[in-house]
């Protein structure tokens, strides 16, 4: 049976988790809304006669900032290689262990 403490840290945990998803989600709006906005004028442009639709200009602000969105997206969502849970929970009690013998020498 779990202590209190235990579920505390796992509300905790889910807390924290369900930011980051939902930090995702509002990068990902905020992604398809300026890049929308992007295309549309650079469509009003092409059709005017005054720029080409096709240029690298129309789309390389959806492609480098698809490529951090992506990468986001990954950090959020998968394994995280480097910097896995595994990894945070040393840092905290190497941090704590560290505090507790800084306080009291």
């Amino acid at each position: 049976m779990e202590n209190t403490y235990q579920k505390e840290e796992r509300y905790l945990l889910a807390q924290k988790r369900v930011k980051k998803i939902k930090g995702f989600y509002i990068h990902l709006l905020v992604y398809i809304l300026v890049n929308v906005f992007i295309i549309i004028a650079n469509t009003n442009e092409y059709f005017s006669g005054t720029e080409v639709f096709w240029s690298w200009n129309t789309f390389s602000t959806a492609l480098f900032w698809g490529i951090g969105l992506m990468a986001h997206g990954l950090s959020v969502f998968s394994r995280n290689i480097f910097f896995g849970s595994q990894w945070e929970e040393r840092k905290i009690r190497e941090f704590m262990e560290k505090e507790k013998t800084e306080k009291w020498e």
